[in-house]
């Protein structure tokens, strides 16, 4: 599973690690598709569920998004699974079936979305599946993990960007029963795996005294095959890491007190999570992956000045039992600090740029 040299489009030779020296940078066209997590000047933890259905030309046009940071993340995620076996992938032994129906989600989405790039063939359970962004061209039976070279589920997301964790419906409430998550943010699979979904989203602040949790299961539990819900997530982070999990703590956490007023710009980047939850048809298991976007302030500031003010607004206006848990809190300020020199305090737009003016979920009734 090795990636081709140079796909035209893509950036293969970027890393996402301090061994290489953080090479990364988004193309103009990256920062404007991004899905841009705040609405409005100010913001507070929801779980703002809409329907995955397309929406605009950018991250939501497809089931699961590939942009021009596909062969390095992939390079990436093959990087972390190998310098750290057993951590990254995890999966429960009765969860196979789960594996199964993730991969035929991911691999019938990538080929309507981007036929361009993948090709599924199936002759009943005799699958074809070509990826010519990576070079593979495999053929294997469904449903028998004895010819594929690994397990399903990693053999799948070893070609998709992003984290996905497979939890599965287990005495009125929701299970980690699998991941890949070579771009965790501050939790541990090893440490989550086989807890429940309040258990694991126990620590965000105010949560069970606002009821959100309550809710969010009810609606999650609710969920049919079909029809997939996804949230926008956010949180700030130094350097281009993706992978910033408990294990590798002391590789990253100091990083955060080299953060200051004049630097911000190039070392805070804003990291959006655009999350598409999917009900799984066979094992009823319910797939959440975390597609993670990564964009430094400096290129919002660039490419996308509006988004750039409000980004300064909502931090600014930050509720700090958010920040945080978030994990910011340290260099909050200063990234608030070095925004402010690009806010001239003119009134923006609300609302999600990926929508047409006038159908914003939970402002204006869709027509």
């Amino acid at each position: 599973m090795t990636a081709v040299s140079n796909p035209a489009g893509f950036t293969p030779e970027e890393t996402y690690t301090p061994d290489g020296d953080y090479r990364f940078t988004n193309s103009r066209e990256a920062v404007r598709r991004l899905p841009f997590p705040f609405p409005d000047d100010e913001y507070m933890y929801s779980m703002n569920l809409e329907p995955h259905v397309p929406a605009g030309d950018g991250a939501l046009r497809a089931a699961f998004d590939v942009d021009e940071h596909y062969v390095s993340e992939c390079a990436h995620r093959d990087q972390m699974l190998r310098e750290m076996p057993g951590v990254h992938y995890l999966a429960l032994p009765h969860m196979m079936e789960a594996q199964w129906d993730l991969l035929e989600l991911i691999f019938e989405s990538y080929d309507r979305d981007f036929p361009e790039h993948f090709t599924l063939t199936k002759n009943g359970n005799e699958w074809r599946w070509q990826n010519r962004l990576l070079g593979i061209d495999d053929s294997f039976t469904f449903g028998d993990p004895a010819t594929l070279p690994m397990d399903p589920m990693e053999y799948a997301t070893r070609q998709a960007q992003g984290e996905f964790v497979v939890l599965e419906e287990r005495d009125n409430t929701l299970v980690i029963g699998a991941g890949m998550t070579t771009q965790r943010a501050d939790y541990s699979l090893q440490f989550n795996l086989g807890m429940n979904f309040s258990e694991f989203h126990g620590p965000v602040p105010k949560l069970d005294k606002m009821g959100i949790l309550d809710r969010a299961l009810k609606f999650l539990l609710r969920m049919k095959p079909g029809h997939p819900v996804r949230r926008v997530n956010w949180s700030l982070t130094v350097h281009p890491r993706l992978e910033t999990s408990v294990e590798t703590l002391p590789d990253w956490a100091p990083d955060r007190a080299a953060v200051t007023a004049e630097n911000a710009g190039d070392m805070v980047y804003l990291r959006i999570e655009l999350q598409p939850l999917h009900r799984l048809p066979r094992s009823n298991a319910i797939v959440f992956p975390v597609r993670t976007y990564l964009v430094s302030l400096a290129e919002l500031v660039e490419h996308a000045p509006d988004w750039a003010k409000r980004v300064h607004r909502a931090l600014a206006s930050l509720d700090p039992e958010l920040a945080d848990y978030k994990g910011f809190h340290r260099y909050h300020g200063a990234a608030v600090e070095w925004l402010s020199q690009h806010d001239d305090g003119a009134p923006l737009a609300t609302g999600y740029p990926w929508y047409p003016e006038g159908i914003q979920p939970g402002r204006t009734p869709a027509e």
